[in-house]
């Protein structure tokens, strides 16, 4: 037997009954005395709160308007400079629609060189038929747009096509002088 078995428990002082002995893990783990928390006053910088400080999403009547109500938009930037107070206020001014990018000019310019270069490359090689296909796609698109010059865009679809004349002859004599050699 231990020690701790032997001995009878310490007896209760108030009513004399027999006393439970702590166990050794209860003395290690319980805190000796409890101390009350210290409080100190709050430091100069620090501002006391009301008397309920507001919870999120509490109105706290700041507002003058709905949440979706439009925004008054200023013509005037930059807040006016001291001593120049004979300036009228900034007026405001309803929200309005950006002015649209003007349409791009020269497409059909650009049809007219593919044209020219398809037409000039078929004089010489067979092959030069996808140059006159772009020139003659790019002068349709000009002709749709309502800034492009209508002249200019026919011109180019004439030599696109004369290129693809060209092109197409240029490779009917080769087919030709292949079936004739073999």
């Amino acid at each position: 037997m231990s020690q701790d078995e032997r001995m009878p428990p310490p007896a209760d002082r108030a009513n004399g009954t027999p006393a439970a002995r702590p166990s050794p893990d209860e003395t290690i783990l319980r805190p000796a005395a409890p101390h009350p928390p210290a409080v100190e006053p709050p430091s100069p910088d620090v501002t006391i709160a009301d008397e309920a400080s507001p919870l999120p999403g509490v109105h706290r009547g700041g507002f003058l308007r709905l949440p979706t109500a439009p925004i008054a938009v200023t013509t005037q930037s930059a807040p006016a400079e001291p001593g120049t107070e004979d300036e009228p206020p900034p007026v405001t001014a309803p929200w309005l629609m950006p002015e649209p990018e003007p349409l791009h000019r020269g497409l059909a310019a650009w049809a007219l060189v593919f044209s020219i270069a398809g037409l000039i490359v078929a004089l010489f090689v067979g092959w030069g038929f996808p140059i006159g296909i772009v020139g003659i796609v790019t002068a349709i698109l000009a002709l749709r747009r309502p800034l492009e010059s209508r002249a200019v865009a026919i011109w180019a679809i004439t030599l696109g096509a004369v290129s693809l004349l060209y092109s197409a002859g240029w490779l009917m004599f080769a087919v030709s002088r292949l079936t004739a050699a073999g």
